[in-house]
């Protein structure tokens, strides 16, 4: 099989490409996870704030329960973190270990604090990452550039893109779940040996993903040419109704909403049609709500009118995986989303430019970064 290219969804920034060094190692890419709520001080769980340089979350988990005696099953965690760069994650454990944990000692893990709490840490259980970030052999006229870009993308947001990370080495993590849901939607016994229930759902996933930011890269490029094209332009290019290209060409801001998609309370909260555009345009510029896009599978909230027709366009061959082969539940994701506490600093000696943000769970660092260079930045 050959490998499946990775999907490049569409900029959001059209500046020029910047020159900077970036390496994921662990003195330029720190990530700190901020926990969902304040832990009790008393239970029968202990919640341990741990920092790991060169693992995984499973690799961390593996060498903890080496030492203490717990099975992997035994801890839990809200969120998993990459390997690379320096990464300070909240983990619990069963009270009982306690005093195994007192003992621990790794080059690569240090536990920085614990508290007991009543419950195990679950995936979710977590309000946002903060990520520091430093780039290299940054010139003046460069930094410049940067400054420009992140104060853009600091006022209106960013398109909440999955990250390469969720595509594979090689980007054939999509090829491989289009295989496996041929697989499954023609009940091919002898083809579904080869996958284990754990990567039936990791492909599944990408496969998801990858369609998610088909649709998205969609709705920036709608988007861009709101900017550039007349209305007669857009409803040649995009056959839409008069009524929608009068909608898109209304709004005054980048990322365009369209009647009748799914739409979230932001940062949580319930999903809901855009019905009154007005009203949602002005709570949108306010970070009050924004657009959610599909993760395609059964029981996702729908979106009606010229907004399903889209996601029904882009996401064809989804939709039919999903009624054939019935692989998973829908669900919904930000489409549209906004960088937090975003600093940055130049040090002309040192030629680096450094920059930190909050992120709300589920969004990427890699996905930020990649707007602010205007580049890919895979190999970097």
């Amino acid at each position: 099989m050959e490998n499946s290219p990775i999907f490049k969804p569409l900029l959001t920034t059209t500046h020029t490409p910047i020159n900077a060094h970036f390496s994921k190692n662990a003195s330029d890419f720190v990530v700190r996870e901020i926990p969902l709520y304040e832990f009790s001080g008393n239970g029968e769980h202990l919640v341990m704030q741990i920092q790991k340089k060169g693992l995984s979350t499973s690799e961390a988990l593996s060498i903890l329960a080496s030492a203490t005696g717990a099975k992997v099953r035994d801890f839990g965690y809200a969120g998993l973190k990459d390997k690379e760069g320096m990464t300070t994650q909240y983990i619990s454990i069963p009270a009982k270990f306690q005093s195994a944990i007192s003992s621990f000692s790794n080059e690569n893990i240090k536990i920085l604090n614990a508290t007991l709490h009543n419950n195990k840490l679950r995936i979710g259980h977590l309000k946002a990452n903060h990520f520091f970030i430093r780039l290299k052999k940054v010139l003046p006229s460069e930094a410049k550039k940067l400054q420009n870009v992140i104060e853009s993308i600091k006022n209106r947001g960013f398109a909440n893109y999955f990250g390469y990370q969720r595509f594979g080495r090689f980007g054939d993590n999509y090829q491989s779940a289009k295989e496996l849901l041929i697989a499954m939607a023609n009940n091919d016994k002898k083809s579904l040996k080869k996958y284990n229930p754990k990567l039936r759902d990791f492909l599944i996933s990408a496969y998801q993903s990858e369609l998610f930011n088909r649709y998205l890269s969609k709705r920036v490029e709608i988007s861009r040419f709101c900017e550039s094209f007349s209305a007669k332009e857009l409803a040649e290019i995009y056959k839409f109704d008069n009524d929608t290209i009068k909608d898109l060409k209304s709004q005054k801001q980048f990322f365009r909403l369209i009647r009748g998609e799914v739409m979230g309370h932001y940062p949580f909260g319930k999903l809901f049609l855009c019905e009154n555009l007005e009203s949602e345009v002005d709570k949108f510029n306010q970070r009050d709500r924004t657009s959610c896009g599909l993760l395609v599978g059964a029981k996702a909230y729908e979106a009606t009118g010229v907004a399903l027709s889209l996601e029904q366009e882009i996401m064809a061959e989804g939709f039919e995986f999903a009624k054939f082969a019935k692989f998973a539940n829908g669900a919904r994701r930000f489409n549209w989303v906004w960088a937090d506490e975003m600093k940055y600093n130049y040090n002309e000696e040192e030629a680096q430019f450094s920059l930190s943000f909050t992120l709300q769970k589920g969004s990427y660092a890699t996905v930020v970064l990649r707007e602010i260079l205007g580049r890919e930045i895979f190999d970097i």
